[in-house]
């Protein structure tokens, strides 16, 4: 479902983002053609930061929001400026598995090589309002997809984890 989110008509109580980070880097690997850039346009933190996601959070709210190991500040920077206080950088953790073996990604990194991506937890209001079952788990092992693509299994596990809410 896509979101007007300058005029939403409505407030959510989960808001799950995929921010599309910037990086100095254009592209890396082998084939010179594993970057963000190269499949999507990437957006600058200072423009990021002045979309209107506060306007679309409920009174209470929960942001679910993918991050990049190299920029744990901006993810931080960015959460505070939609309006949400962090409560867990590894709220939801991909351990990415390769799609014909299912055996665990020799993924890229700056210092070492990751195999997984982070989701941060940001809320707004009482998180107790929010969270529906205490026994969704962190950490998800799914293959990878096309670039970027996120596992259905997060989307699962917040519904899970929140209900059947505005989403």
């Amino acid at each position: 479902m896509r979101v007007n989110i300058f005029n939403p008509g409505h407030k959510y109580r989960v808001i799950y983002s995929d921010p599309a980070w910037q990086f100095s880097n254009r592209n890396t690997g082998g084939s010179m053609t594993s970057s963000a850039e190269a499949h999507y346009t990437v957006t600058s933190v200072a423009d990021m930061a002045a979309l209107p996601v506060a306007q679309l959070a409920d009174e209470h709210c929960l942001l679910v929001m993918w991050w990049v190991g190299a920029m744990p500040q901006e993810a931080i920077d960015l959460c505070r400026a939609w309006g949400f206080r962090l409560v867990n950088m590894n709220g939801f953790v991909w351990r990415k598995l390769t799609k014909a073996k299912r055996i665990p990604v020799f993924g890229m990194g700056h210092a070492t090589r990751a195999g997984f991506e982070s989701a941060l937890i940001g809320v707004r209001g009482k998180l107790g309002q929010l969270i529906k079952d205490k026994s969704v788990r962190a950490v998800i092992e799914a293959p990878v997809g096309r670039h970027s693509q996120k596992p259905h299994e997060f989307r699962e596990a917040i519904e899970k984890l929140c209900g059947d809410v505005p989403r």
